[in-house]
C-alpha cells in the first residue's frame, strides 16, 4: 500500500520534528503580535460582541482584549473571528490564505488549555501555517471559483495539523486528526453578496473545529487516510477538482519553509486591492487633482474579479464598510481621497461620504491576461483627465509581503495603532507588546496580560 498524501506529511512533521529554524520563529513572533492588535482593534465592535455573548463559556484560555477564561472552542472561534474580522490580517501572496486568524487562536488555546511550553505552541503554529500555505499549490485558485473561502476550508486542516503536532500526537493520530478535519471544514463566499458577516467567523470556526479534530484523533477517532487524493477527497469536493498534482504541495516539506514570507496588511481591506491602493496615494502625491479626473481604467487579474470587481455597479456603491473593503473601486478611491485605507477609513461615515462614492463611480478595469496572480500581486490604474491626457501608475508587488516585507519597527507601529483604536492605554499596550516580544524564551504559555 502507497503512502498517502496526509502520511508523507506526517513523515515530515512527525517522524522528522526538529527545532524551528529562525526564520519561522521569527514569523511565529510576528503572527502573535500582528494577531493581538486585531483582537484588541475588534474587541468592541458588534461582530465580536455577537460571537463574544453566543458562544462564551468558562475555562482556562484567553480570550484576547476580554476579562477571564473561556474554554478552548470559544476562545479559539471569538479571537480567530475577532482577528479576521477586518481584514487587516496577515496574508500568503500564493493563495490567498490568512493562516495566522486560523493557527494563533487554535495554538494559543490549545497551550493555555494543555499547559504546553511556547517550544510546543509555536512548532504547533509553524506546522499548522505551513499546511495551510502549501495547500494553496494544488488547485490555485479553483477553491474560489467552486464558492469557498480558502482561508476557512484550508484552516480546519491546518488548525488540526497544529494542534495535532503541538500536543505531539503520534504519526497514525496525526493523520486520523487531518481526516476528521476534512469533514469539519466550511465556509463559503456568499458573504460577498451583501457584506455580512460570515467571513468574519470562518478562521475562529476553522481554529475551533481543528483542536477538535485532533483531540478526537488523540483519542482513537479516525479519519480517512487519504484525506488529500482521495475519490470523495478534500480537492474533488472544495475545488471541484481530480487528478491534483500533490507535487508542489510535497516538495521539500519539512525543510524549506514557504510560510516564512507570509505578508503582513499595511490597508485594513482585501489583500489584492493593496498595490491599486499605493498606485492611488502615488498619482496624488505627484499632483493629481481629484476634479480632473474623468475616468479610472485599472487592468486586473480575471482571478480577482468576482470578489473584488463586480457587480461593479455594488463595487462602486459598497452598502456598508465590510462589502468596502471588498471593493476596489472604494480603495482607490479611499486612497486618492484620504491617503489610506486604514480602520478609520472603513467606519460607515467615510464608506456613505458622497465623494468617495461619487470618484468610485468612475473606476473600471479591464482583464489583463498575462496577470501573475496568485503568484503576485499588482496593481495599475489609467488615469483619463478632463484635457484627455491619461496618466498611469503600476505596481508589482504588495508592500509588506515577500517583495517589500513589512519592518519589525512598522509591525510593531501597527500593533500600538490597533490597540489605541480598542481603547486601550498606552502604558497597556506596551505592557502586551514587551509580553509579546518575550513568549518565546518563555516556558509555560502564560498571556493573561492580554485580557481585560
Amino acid at each position: 500500500m502507497s503512502h498517502s498524501v496526509s502520511e508523507k506529511l506526517a513523515h515530515a512533521f512527525v517522524d522528522n520534528k526538529h527545532d524551528l529554524d529562525a526564520s519561522m520563529q521569527t514569523m511565529c513572533d510576528a503572527l502573535m503580535i500582528d494577531v493581538s492588535g486585531l483582537c484588541v482593534a475588534a474587541r468592541h465592535t458588534d461582530y465580536v460582541r455577537a460571537t463574544y455573548k453566543a458562544s462564551m463559556e468558562e475555562g482556562a484560555c484567553t480570550v484576547i482584549g476580554h476579562a477571564g477564561g473561556a474554554n478552548v472552542a470559544a476562545a479559539a472561534l471569538i479571537n480567530g473571528t475577532a482577528t479576521h474580522g477586518e481584514d487587516y490580517d496577515d496574508t500568503y501572496e500564493g493563495g490567498p490564505i490568512h493562516a495566522g486568524a486560523v493557527v494563533v487562536p487554535a495554538l494559543l488555546a490549545t497551550a493555555e488549555r494543555h499547559q504546553l511550553s511556547a517550544k510546543q505552541m509555536f512548532w504547533g503554529m509553524a506546522v499548522g501555517a505551513e499546511l495551510m500555505c502549501r495547500m494553496c499549490d494544488v488547485a490555485p485558485k479553483l477553491v474560489h471559483k467552486a464558492g469557498f473561502h480558502p482561508t476557512a476550508v484550508f484552516g480546519a486542516i491546518g488548525a488540526a495539523a497544529g494542534v495535532s503536532s503541538a500536543l505531539g500526537l503520534n504519526a497514525v493520530q496525526w493523520v486520523n486528526a487531518l481526516g476528521i478535519a476534512g469533514s469539519m471544514a466550511s465556509g463559503i463566499i456568499e458573504y460577498l453578496a451583501e457584506g455580512s458577516w460570515t467571513k468574519r467567523m470562518h478562521p475562529g470556526w476553522a481554529a475551533q473545529a481543528g483542536y477538535r479534530a485532533a483531540r478526537m484523533a488523540q483519542e482513537g477517532f479516525t479519519g480517512p487516510r487519504t484525506l488529500f487524493e482521495g475519490e470523495h477527497g478534500f480537492f474533488h469536493a472544495f475545488a471541484n477538482s481530480d487528478g491534483c498534482n500533490f507535487d508542489g504541495m510535497l516538495a521539500n516539506v519539512g525543510q524549506d519553509w514557504i510560510s516564512a514570507e507570509m505578508a503582513f496588511k499595511p490597508y485594513a481591506c482585501g489583500t489584492m486591492a493593496h498595490p491599486y491602493i499605493d498606485c492611488a496615494r502615488k498619482l496624488m502625491r505627484d499632483g493629481l487633482q481629484v476634479q480632473d479626473i474623468v475616468s479610472i481604467r485599472c487592468k486586473t487579474a480575471e482571478g480577482i474579479v468576482h470578489r473584488l470587481w463586480e457587480p461593479l455597479a455594488n463595487k462602486q456603491n459598497p452598502p456598508n464598510g465590510y462589502a468596502a473593503k471588498f471593493s476596489v473601486p472604494y480603495a482607490i478611491a479611499v486612497g486618492m481621497l484620504r491617503d489610506d485605507a486604514g480602520l478609520n477609513d472603513y467606519e460607515q461615515a467615510v464608506v456613505m461620504d458622497p465623494s468617495v462614492r461619487a470618484l468610485a463611480s468612475k473606476i473600471s478595469y479591464e482583464i489583463d491576461p498575462h496577470n501573475p496572480y496568485p503568484k503576485q500581486f499588482t496593481g495599475h490604474l489609467a488615469v483619463t483627465l478632463k484635457n484627455g491626457q491619461v496618466i498611469e501608475a503600476h505596481q508589482s508587488f504588495f508592500r509588506g509581503g515577500r517583495d517589500a516585507p513589512m519592518a519589525r519597527v512598522d509591525l510593531e507601529k501597527k500593533f500600538l495603532a490597533n490597540c489605541e483604536y480598542g481603547q486601550w492605554s498606552p502604558t497597556q499596550s506596551n505592557v502586551a507588546l514587551d509580553l509579546l516580544s518575550s513568549l518565546s524564551g518563555q516556558g509555560l504559555v502564560n498571556v493573561t496580560a492580554l485580557r481585560v
